[in-house]
């Protein structure tokens, strides 16, 4: 018997949408992240924003800063910071890959979503270049023609051609 496979957003808590506008992504890692407390509660309420985040690697360690996950309502004293800097879960050759990318290539390390995996909360981060300002103008007019592709096409399988 096939295994039935979940429907794409409901393990996602988060998704950073502006990323893939404003960057483009070349690669994606996945990597594990060290929370405190209540975190993962408030988490799996939905309560967070990568919007404004990033990762830096410090001393050869990857962190994710700026990120605000919402204090858990019934967490009290136990409530860590909401914007608190994150370590990150990532082994030594990617950590080293990954800073090697940033400092020669002058590439940016954006988080894209936050999500559970086997019941564990990881965040997927893409090596990304920033778009220009035409960059985006072309990626709107491609995704606008594939659109109206799409539509003539509907039209067409349906019979409704004028």
């Amino acid at each position: 018997m096939a295994v039935k496979k979940k429907p794409l957003g409901e393990n996602m808590l988060a998704r950073n949408r502006a990323a893939r506008h404003e960057y483009e992504i070349l690669e994606t890692f996945e990597a594990g992240l060290e929370l405190q407390g209540t975190e993962v509660k408030s988490l799996r309420g939905g309560g967070a924003n990568l919007r404004e985040g990033y990762v830096r690697i410090e001393n050869g360690q990857a962190w994710l800063m700026q990120t605000h996950i919402r204090p858990y309502e019934q967490g009290n004293r136990a409530n860590q910071e909401p914007e608190r800097r994150r370590r990150l879960l990532l082994h030594r050759r990617e950590i080293e890959y990954l800073d090697g990318k940033v400092r020669l290539q002058g590439l940016t390390l954006v988080p894209l979503d936050l999500h559970l995996r086997n019941n564990r909360i990881k965040l997927e981060i893409g090596l990304a270049r920033g778009k220009k300002l035409w960059d985006k103008r072309q990626a709107i007019a491609e995704r606008d023609s594939r659109r109206e592709a799409d539509r003539v096409s509907a039209r067409a399988r349906r019979g409704d051609v004028d």
